[in-house]
């Protein structure tokens, strides 16, 4: 079952988040095998972390709260907010597979919050080279679509927007984000 979890930070809690990034990364060590994509959000500057973002292949849904709620910024108090929802990897690879590396250009998250019928539930055509992760968000059984949520490299924040049909989401968040994890 894969998941998608964006734990997203307090706005005063940067010193705090920077303080137990080693406990962090140990943490998300123990789940190095189930990981199809990890990484930071960023605010506008690029370099100051909003939020977390990880998505991975797990056993079922009470693994997937223990990674999400047993993580140590969500214990000191770290995050605001977390969304949790199962995911489908439509892509059938990990961030590690992506074709542009680690680098290259700029990187979203992109967040479409559902309204109504399914919408998005293909790969978009012609942005394949683009796409790190894409899927749609489920309900917790995976017989609702909630949403779709993508990592991609695009030229800025509106194209990466673009990525979704915009009249079908109650709302899209857009945020800068880079490929996460310890340094090889």
């Amino acid at each position: 079952m894969e998941f998608l979890c964006h734990h997203r930070d307090r706005s005063d809690s940067l010193a705090l988040r920077m303080e137990l990034l080693e406990e962090h990364w140990s943490s998300m060590d123990r789940f190095a095998q189930e990981m199809i994509a990890r990484g930071p959000t960023l605010a506008g500057d690029g370099e100051t972390p909003t939020g977390s973002v990880h998505i991975l292949d797990l056993p079922d849904a009470a693994t997937a709260r223990a990674f999400a709620f047993d993580e140590p910024g969500y214990q000191a108090g770290v995050y605001r907010d977390v969304l949790l929802r199962r995911w489908r990897d439509l892509l059938g690879r990990t961030m590690w597979d992506f074709p542009g590396g680690p680098t290259e250009g700029d990187r979203f998250l992109v967040l479409g919050l559902g309204a109504g019928e399914a919408a998005d539930l293909t790969v978009p055509a012609g942005r394949g080279d683009d796409l790190i992760a894409y899927g749609p968000l489920l309900s917790d059984d995976a017989t609702a679509w909630l949403g779709t949520a993508a990592l991609l490299r695009a030229p800025g924040p509106a194209a990466a927007r673009a990525l979704l049909t915009e009249d079908r989401y109650a709302d899209i968040e857009v945020h800068p984000w880079q490929f996460g994890g310890r340094s090889q």
